[in-house]
């Protein structure tokens, strides 16, 4: 189990291997969120070279259309 911080909050998992993994999991689309990794952003061409380890903190900013 890993245990990383998701947005400020806690979270555990089944030891995902990398940062697409984790995204899969969450059931978010890589295309509509920015993904902070230990306060760097990570492009979206790397999510998946990226690994995730215990305690890691992680910010997820979704993209929300509208008018």
């Amino acid at each position: 189990m890993l245990r990383v911080h998701v947005n400020g909050e806690s979270r555990e998992f089944n030891a995902p291997a990398s940062l697409l993994d984790l995204l899969r999991f969450l059931d978010l689309d890589p295309r509509m969120v920015v993904v902070e990794h230990n306060r760097e952003i990570v492009r979206r061409p790397e999510l998946g070279n990226t690994a995730v380890s215990d305690g890691d903190k992680i910010e997820l900013v979704h993209f929300v259309g509208g008018g």
